[in-house]
């Protein structure tokens, strides 16, 4: 049991640390554009200060509140410590990641961005531990319209990109790219380290039976 449990934070906190690189290398290859709450992040940043990763955990800590407000009840643990991890990582790692002014270079950025950040929402979101508040979001709105899970996440994040590309945040084809394919990403990411953290977790006696 310890091990397992062990394994599971391990997941949990070492993906979010790859979902916030993934981030970050996108931001840094934001020639393309980048996904839709990021363009709502670099935007506030442009128009308040602060930091891109600031605006991350304040806009996180504003979806937990209402989130909790509406469910009338307090989230998971995991929840804050992801709003509060991935916006602590993606200023570090926009700190000490040189910037990348080639198209070819913005490229290979952002694809290795997306990549990058589906391998991290696919281990981070495997053990259960709590997801993160724009995901609890989505959920809340799946229930109180009835939407199926594509169409509210559509329009949410089409809002989102909207909202953030009027003060600023680049929107671009990488923006396109990402609402319609990422998921399509975790569908393989997603159960391929839910069977991973299986695997790892059963005792060593019986993984040398298999």
């Amino acid at each position: 049991m310890q091990r397992y449990q062990a394994l599971r934070w391990t997941f949990f906190l070492v993906g979010q640390l790859f979902l916030a690189l993934g981030i970050t290398l996108t931001i840094k290859g934001a020639l393309l554009g980048i996904s839709p709450w990021d363009v709502l992040h670099v935007g506030l940043f442009k128009q308040l200060g602060l930091t891109i990763g600031t605006w991350s955990i304040l806009t996180g800590f504003f979806i937990v509140i209402s989130t909790s407000i509406y469910l009338r009840r307090l989230p998971q643990v995991g929840t804050w410590i992801n709003m509060l991890l991935i916006g602590s990582f993606i200023d570090f790692f926009n700190w000490i990641l040189p910037d990348v002014h080639s198209l070819a270079g913005q490229i290979s950025l952002f694809l290795a961005g997306i990549t990058v950040q589906a391998i991290g929402l696919g281990m981070y979101v495997s053990p259960g531990i709590g997801a993160g508040p724009r995901d609890t979001l989505m959920l809340v709105l799946m229930e109180k319209t009835g939407w199926s899970v594509k169409t509210v996440r559509t329009v949410l994040e089409a809002t989102v990109a909207l909202t953030g590309w009027l003060i600023g945040g680049p929107v671009g084809v990488g923006t396109v790219i990402i609402v319609l394919f990422f998921g399509q990403l975790l569908q393989y990411t997603i159960p391929y380290f839910k069977g991973l953290l299986e695997r790892l977790s059963k005792p060593v006696e019986e993984v040398g039976v298999n």
